[in-house]
């Protein structure tokens, strides 16, 4: 009986071109880290615990993807990025009109 070697000489090609590491990066996940690392930043001079990506999911999960982009930009360019993060999701803030 052949090998599977043998009858797919290109497999152990084919498996060492696969990336390392994380695989499925998607621009939503990619927002996320980047207000996971802003946030943590904060968090950490604050003496509290780092927040862990998962919390951040359920924190940001009925938010659509382009209010992130919004998000992002507001933030990056308030003085306090955590607590302009945190007054922006906050929706007794933004009463309806």
């Amino acid at each position: 009986m052949k090998s599977i070697g043998e009858i797919l000489p290109d497999i152990k090609k084919r498996v060492s071109e696969t990336p390392q590491g994380r695989k499925r990066k998607t621009e939503r996940g990619e927002l996320m880290r980047f207000f996971l690392r802003h946030l943590n930043y904060s968090r950490k001079h604050d003496g509290l615990a780092p927040m862990t990506m998962a919390h951040l999911g359920t924190v940001l999960e009925k938010i659509p993807t382009k209010d992130l982009y919004y998000l992002k930009s507001v933030c990056s360019q308030s003085k306090n990025f955590s607590k302009k993060f945190w007054w922006e999701l906050d929706p007794t803030k933004h009463p309806a009109k």
